[in-house]
């Protein structure tokens, strides 16, 4: 069990996803590391980014903590980078990126193109993921990202990638200046969050402020 300051953790979730697919990788945190793990739900398909991240703050806030990370998966990792942009005084810790697309989404600019898809996505995907961005890690707080390279999943059809992927995002849109590691694993967009090698660099980087990997 780790110390009582560091046991703390936010996952935010990606698009469309509950929440609850982090069960699996929230046990481990907690198995191995002693981690617990507080799921924050938003409607990204609804609400923008200045809600979700008002909504995020008075979260956090109630869990009246010493300190706390913050654990982000695919559009949850730009949730927490505008949160921590919009509200900077947290509580110590570090954050880790799950397969999130820190540059404009070809994935997501493929999906838009198509009138179903493009009505599902909502206000908080149009501001942050279908144009190109130029964001750097500037906060006080360390960041690590972990990317896919199994390319299971449709949007890779949609993006036309010409690099690694994790079958929606592509290995180079993970890629922040300002981080402080970054790794790539031989999982799925998805298959990441039931990983038990993501799980345990997620714990390390948190835990320690670097994966195992180099």
């Amino acid at each position: 069990m780790k110390d009582a300051v560091a046991q703390h953790v936010v996952y935010v979730h990606g698009l469309w996803m509950p929440g609850g697919e982090s069960l699996l990788l929230a046990h481990r945190l907690q198995r191995e590391f002693g981690f617990q793990v507080h799921a924050f739900p938003y409607s990204a398909g609804t609400l923008g980014m200045r809600e979700i991240t008002a909504s995020l703050q008075s979260f956090v806030r109630s869990l009246d903590v010493p300190a706390v990370h913050f654990l982000g998966h695919s559009l949850g990792g730009l949730v927490i980078y505008r949160f921590l942009e919009r509200y900077p005084e947290q509580p110590p810790g570090r954050v880790v990126f799950l397969g999130t697309p820190c540059l404009e989404s070809r994935a997501a600019v493929g999906a838009a193109r198509l009138r179903f898809v493009s009505t599902l996505m909502g206000p908080s995907v149009a501001d942050e993921l279908l144009r190109p961005r130029e964001r750097s890690w500037t906060f006080g707080r360390s960041l690590g990202i972990i990317a896919g390279s199994q390319s299971l999943g449709l949007g890779q059809f949609l993006a036309g990638f010409d690099e690694e992927c994790d079958g929606t995002v592509g290995v180079s849109e993970t890629r922040l200046p300002g981080a402080r590691d970054h790794i790539i694993l031989p999982v799925s967009h998805l298959g990441m969050l039931v990983s038990p090698r993501v799980a345990r660099e997620t714990g390390l980087f948190l835990t320690n402020g670097r994966f195992s990997l180099r």
